[in-house]
């Protein structure tokens, strides 16, 4: 067992060797996160959920795609999507040849403000995280609609500009690309002359994991403090990997997994979220304050969205309808000899405490890394 501990571990060495030598990751974190969603690509078998791997940046040039085409020499039967078709995906990821790893660059173009019609591509990649879902689809035949399910489990990297939604990014491991440094030097890429190396590590990985692949998935790796729920899921078969490696391996994943888990929880918060933490300033002491008041008092807040909200400021109809998401609607209030719509502080209270607060530390809540996995 040792000796196969030790192969395993040596193994994941030569991966974080490989791909470190022609990317320039932002974190060790970033590093050894990769290194896992790679080998865990080749034990799909295993997994209830499969992470996806989101390589973002505010800037091109910042390696993101260089992450994929390392990763396109590793990981098993790569489709490299760049401006595909929905048809031509769905049929890969149903092959019956076995489900691809999915390396999808300019994933901007799917999500973001140039999106056009890609409801497919999207619905395809918001569901292929779980093992047995499926994508359902319309197909004209001839003159008769036949709906279709099509398997949409599968293995997927993305790499684009700006961010992503929250379907995706709850589902992923977040790396933060950036340009490199002057003094951060990385090997130039070239698949022909590279492609050799990488097509070797491949094949152990590949061997490997036919070895351990009945065993790992009925594994629960230990949770460090503060991952639980969603991030659980995402870390569980990068944890399990580190664990079936074992050397130093099992300890490195855990820093990591904390380390990009807090990364992301220290991203800006959703428009919602921000308008609830408006909120709480703009009331201050008061108890109940006028829709107009509240607006008025939103619009002028230093940094604030809620004057141009695209090219438009809040309206009361605006208002109600973010607060609506969160329970809590406007009423007939009475402020002095004013009589009109508005809102009450008390009606504020559950969704500042649940939506502001950070989220309770496992150690806080008594609850064991065990009982938050099988929750």
């Amino acid at each position: 067992m040792e000796q196969e501990d030790n192969f395993a571990g040596d193994l994941l060495d030569e991966v974080y060797n490989f791909v470190g030598r022609f990317v320039a990751y932002p974190s060790e974190a970033a590093h050894v996160a990769h290194v896992l969603w790679l080998a865990h690509t080749h034990m799909m078998d295993a997994w209830e959920s499969t992470p996806r791997i989101a390589f973002l940046s505010p800037e091109p040039g910042s390696g993101k795609t260089r992450a994929l085409e390392v990763s396109e020499l590793l990981v098993p039967r790569p489709v490299e999507a760049v401006n595909v078709t929905p048809a031509y995906l769905f049929r890969k990821v149903a092959d019956e040849a076995g489900a691809p790893t999915i390396l999808f660059d300019e994933i901007d173009t799917i999500f973001g403000p140039k999106a056009k019609d890609n409801e497919e591509i999207r619905g395809l990649l918001n569901a292929g995280h779980r093992r047995g879902a499926s994508a359902g689809r319309c197909v004209v035949r001839g003159k008769i609609i036949e709906t279709e399910e099509i398997p949409a489990y599968c293995a997927v990297a993305l790499a684009g500009l700006g961010d992503l939604p929250d379907t995706i990014l709850t589902r992923s491991v977040l790396i933060r690309m950036r340009r490199r440094a002057p003094d951060e030097e990385v090997e130039p890429y070239r698949r022909r002359v590279h492609k050799p190396d990488g097509d070797a590590v491949r094949a152990r990985l590949a061997g490997w994991a036919e070895f351990v692949v009945s065993d790992i998935g009925a594994a629960w790796p230990e949770m460090p403090p503060g991952i639980k729920d969603r991030d659980a899921d995402v870390w569980e078969p990068l944890l399990a990997v580190a664990d079936a490696a074992g050397g130093h391996w099992p300890e490195r994943a855990r820093v990591s997994a904390v380390s990009l888990v807090s990364a992301s929880k220290a991203a800006a918060p959703s428009l919602g979220v921000r308008l609830l933490s408006d909120m709480k300033v703009v009331f201050g002491s008061s108890e109940r304050m006028s829709t107009k008041g509240i607006i008025e008092n939103l619009c002028i807040l230093p940094e604030a969205p809620w004057g141009d909200i695209r090219g438009k400021s809040l309206t009361d109809t605006g208002l109600a309808d973010r607060l609506k998401q969160y329970g809590i609607k406007s009423k007939q209030i009475r402020i002095g000899e004013w009589t009109g719509k508005g809102y009450e502080r008390a009606d504020f209270h559950d969704a500042w405490q649940r939506y502001l607060s950070p989220p309770p530390l496992e150690s806080e809540t008594g609850e064991t890394s065990e009982t938050a996995i099988a929750a």
